[in-house]
């Protein structure tokens, strides 16, 4: 039995075999599979594959160079007979292994050979016609000449592997020295089989088993090399996109510490956007473009304020006096809830103003705490010829400190400059200030709350025996010569001017606010005082709920060598912390 190798098709004879040839391929249309050109003989057609889509499709020209081979006209003239049995190349089972079947001995026809029916596409499947005057079949035998001498290869036997010079000769070789193979299936066959551990393709010889697995190999080299090509691509693409991650979150991060930065320099008055005249000057404008004020009162306020600035002493426009001597009858004659209380010495009130409104609250707590002292005698001494000043005097008494030695490090925090600027100062600046002007002043850190719900109790304790402890009376009300304390928490300060012990032993702190305006404060100096105009003043332990606390406390007057002391202890500032 012989087998197309075509289609497949299985005859009895040979002259069945050259009839089927002729009648089903030979004069059939022929199509190409590439581009759908039509209207040629099949060899025609296989000089126009291998010319105009030599690189398109290597399996397709691999087929159809043993296609040509077989069918072909040899060098001596004679016609090949067709021959069904024939050896795959290896190039070819390695190309066709992903895309078909896998070849076993059981799928093999009886004579040994193997049939590619795979390779052939619908069109040149289909019944092929080919031109019968002896003009084209001159035509056709130029072109045979010029395709054979490209595409011809000396056939080798698929049975040992012996290359021959033409298909003649091989046919010839394979019915002499393996006419046995022919009749006997390949599963009997005595001469040993090697399957292709990739693909499972059954063959004769191991030299073209290793040739096969060798495409094999190559081309899974190939595939890798491919992928390592890419993975290298897609790790150089990751870490580009994380460096262009990196640098925008950087860069995100740098605008917000930048953002945060700026808003800190604002919040604390160092953004150079001017100080307590400059601020003035546009509050006052502003309050005139409003209708608020008149422009007159705009010009005569202007004049009050340069001269204030120039000779540095406060204009006295926001002060409340009296206010400690009007508590002290309104104790006398009303509270009955109070059991005692206990009151600072002298004290005037300071309002913040248009200068300072938003920041000057520790120069104005400062204010107030020296017109007590400076209305004690026991610090006329040391504040000998010193009024109280405006708060850019202020900014100058405390840089002048800084160059003395005092608190180095606070000086560098604020870039030693408060003067035309908005910085703010705390308990730290304001025992710097008096200790330069030989007051022996304490600092007292309640670092933590001490009671409940973020209370702090002990710091209610601490003012208590700090106003007491002078002595115990009978009186209700008790003028102490204490003055009063400087109070600091976040982002605000005011000033301690007593304490008072209720009837049910809890305590309320009276304390004095720069931002209470001085209305509210002067309400205070009526004869008829209601227990509704102290509301301002009154703290309870429930009141006082910020995290930190820090109370400055004046204790008298140091002596030139104590003053040198402190100055020294300074360099690194401690606190009395409690608990």
């Amino acid at each position: 039995m012989l087998s197309c190798d075509i289609c497949g098709e299985t005859v009895t004879s040979e002259p069945d075999m050259k009839a089927h040839l002729l009648i089903v391929h030979m004069e059939s249309e022929v199509v190409c599979p590439f581009c759908k050109l039509s209207g040629v003989n099949y060899d025609e057609m296989c000089f126009h594959i291998e010319t105009a889509h030599f690189e398109q499709n290597e399996l397709e020209r691999n087929f159809e160079r043993i296609s040509t081979i077989q069918y072909g006209t040899s060098e001596n003239g004679k016609d090949n007979t067709p021959q069904c049995r024939m050896e795959v190349n290896s190039s070819i089972h390695s190309a066709c292994a992903s895309n078909h079947p896998k070849i076993s001995a059981q799928s093999l026809p009886k004579d040994c050979t193997l049939k590619h029916k795979a390779f052939y596409s619908e069109n040149l499947t289909e019944s092929r016609k080919f031109p019968k005057s002896k003009e084209k079949q001159c035509d056709l035998s130029k072109i045979k000449g010029s395709v054979y001498e490209t595409m011809y290869s000396p056939p080798d036997c698929p049975f040992c592997g012996k290359i021959e010079d033409c298909s003649q000769d091989m046919e010839t070789h394979v019915k002499t020295k393996h006419a046995n193979l022919l009749d006997t299936p390949l599963e009997d066959c005595d001469q040993p089989l090697y399957n292709c551990p990739m693909c499972g393709l059954i063959c004769t010889n191991y030299h073209i088993l290793q040739e096969h697995v060798d495409l094999h190999l190559e081309e899974s080299s190939f595939g890798q090399g491919m992928d390592r090509v890419q993975c290298s691509r897609d790790l150089e693409l990751a870490h580009h996109l994380q460096q262009e991650e990196d640098r925008r979150r950087k860069s995100e991060e740098s605008r917000q510490e930048m953002e945060e930065f700026q808003k800190l320099q604002r919040q604390y008055g160092l953004d150079n956007s001017g100080g307590y005249k400059q601020q003035q000057l546009r509050n006052m404008e502003r309050e005139v473009n409003r209708g608020r004020m008149h422009p007159s009162e705009f010009h005569k306020r202007r004049a009050d304020m340069m001269e204030s600035l120039a000779i540095g002493i406060d204009d006295g426009k926001t002060k409340t006096s009296g206010i400690i001597e009007a508590l002290h009858r309104y104790y006398q004659n009303a509270a009955p809830d109070v059991r005692r209380v206990w009151l600072s010495t002298v004290v005037d009130h300071f309002q913040s103003s248009f200068g300072d409104r938003g920041w000057g609250c520790g120069y104005r707590n400062f204010q107030m705490l020296l017109s007590s002292l400076l209305q004690n005698d026991a610090y006329d001494d040391c504040l000998k010829g010193i009024s109280v000043p405006c708060i850019p005097k202020i900014q100058s008494m405390i840089e002048d400190a800084w160059k003395e030695g005092f608190d180095p490090q606070g000086a560098s925090q604020l870039n030693n400059r408060l003067q035309g600027t908005k910085a703010w100062i705390g308990a730290c600046e304001v025992y710097t200030l008096l200790t330069s002007l030989r007051v022996k002043c304490h600092i007292v850190d309640f670092h933590k709350s001490t009671g409940p719900l973020g209370t702090h109790p002990r710091l209610f304790e601490w003012i208590l025996n700090y106003y007491s402890s002078e002595g115990e009376g009978s009186q209700k009300v008790v003028c102490t010569s204490k003055p009063p304390i400087y109070l600091q928490h976040q982002g605000h300060s005011r000033t301690v001017v007593g304490i008072e012990e209720r009837k049910n032993r809890t305590l309320c702190l009276l304390i004095f606010d720069p931002g209470c305006p001085s209305r509210e404060m002067q309400k205070l100096l009526k004869q008829d005082v209601e227990a509704s105009n102290l509301k301002q003043l009154r703290k309870f332990v429930g009141n006082l709920k910020h995290k930190q606390y820090q109370i400055v406390s004046v204790e008298g007057v140091l002596t030139s060598e104590e003053k040198v002391a402190r100055r020294q202890a300074s360099q690194v500032f401690t606190a009395e912390k409690i608990p």
